[in-house]
């Protein structure tokens, strides 16, 4: 049964630092390509980072490059990400994802497995 389990969600002030964790089982984690993902308030889910097999390419949204990173432990089987610097913009329900591809994709239909999402409120 594929499973992915997102956790360190919470709430934090504007300025402050998260680090997001996702569990990934039943699945062969390694030959997967890894995303974040984010729905805010009354808004589309929309891209944030994703991560290829081995972890040496990523890409961000430019909303929040220079402020996230993604990063994956293989060994683990799980990928984080690491959020800085948030804004309150930044409020959402964040979702892992996982595309059985090769390539690094902005798509959420190409991803082929969700979690169920943690929150992450920022306040001013």
């Amino acid at each position: 049964q594929v499973q992915l389990v997102e956790s360190g969600g919470g709430f934090v002030q504007a300025g402050d630092s998260l680090t997001l964790a996702c569990a990934a089982s039943g699945f062969t984690f390694g030959n997967h390509v890894m995303g974040w993902f984010r729905q805010g308030p009354g808004k589309e889910r929309e891209f944030v980072a994703t991560i290829t097999w081995g972890g040496k390419s990523t890409n961000y949204a430019a909303s929040i490059r220079g402020r996230f990173t993604i990063s994956r432990d293989n060994t683990k089987d799980r990928v984080y990400l690491q959020m800085n610097r948030l804004k309150p913009e930044d409020t959402a329900v964040y979702y892992c994802a996982a595309a059985n591809q090769y390539s690094l994709s902005h798509s959420p239909t190409d991803y082929n497995y969700w979690g169920q999402g943690t929150q992450v409120t920022v306040s001013s």
